[in-house]
């Protein structure tokens, strides 16, 4: 089965323009530059589906109900066609909790003693187990994708698409390939529309690979 992970276009959340308004991250829309983003991944996944002699008859998309990544899978779908397109909450981004939508200053200031416990974490090579105060610990998100990983695999050799989010996608890879902790800490965030491929236990970036590849662990 090939599965492709999208993440989603450029967000209002990623220029930090919801910072201001607060708003909730299930309701973060795409910028211009996201729509754009999204509409150069489906034509490069339009063409690569082509010189790959890839069949969509059977093919599934699967996206997180937040509003960016809704946003995202309409707009590449529009070169893909594919016939069946379905939604799961397993598939949402790490829930940040008290820290959403805020700078380091001013949760360091509202939330002096949840920082300290969050920062002893992330910078004693715990990322991967830190803990987001009345939020989610990518460990956390990496026991939903794994569940949500078993509960595809009876779609056999058929393409999936999946779009989703940062975070939720590097504990994908991360499960599907038994990768460790140590990996998932110094592996870089995909970039947006980023697409990777997982396939036959190896998985590879397709499009838009991050610029600074750091040194990774298995």
């Amino acid at each position: 089965m090939k599965l492709f992970l999208i993440r989603h276009g450029e967000s209002i959340q990623n220029t930090k323009e919801s910072y201001e308004k607060s708003i909730p991250d299930h309701l973060v829309t795409l910028t211009e530059k996201g729509k754009e983003e999204a509409k150069e991944a489906g034509l490069f996944l339009q063409e690569y589906i082509k010189n790959h002699d890839i069949d969509l008859s059977n093919s599934i998309m699967w996206v997180s109900p937040f509003i960016r990544t809704r946003e995202t899978s309409k707009i590449i779908n529009e070169y893909l066609n594919v016939p069946i397109l379905k939604e799961d909450y397993l598939l949402i981004e790490q829930r940040y909790g008290l820290f959403c939508s805020k700078e380091i200053p001013q949760i360091k200031e509202l939330y002096p003693k949840e920082f300290e416990f969050y920062d002893n974490y992330y910078h004693n090579n715990g990322k991967f187990y830190a803990i987001l105060p009345q939020g989610e610990s990518p460990m956390d998100v990496a026991i939903r994708t794994r569940m949500f990983l078993e509960m595809i695999k009876a779609n056999n050799d058929n393409p999936v698409f999946i779009v989703s989010h940062g975070t939720a996608i590097k504990t994908m890879v991360m499960n599907y390939m038994h990768y460790s902790p140590e990996w998932f800490n110094l592996e870089p965030k995909p970039e947006n529309c980023s697409i990777r491929l997982l396939e036959n236990n190896t998985e590879q970036y397709i499009y838009n690979e991050p610029k600074i590849l750091k040194k990774t662990i298995n």
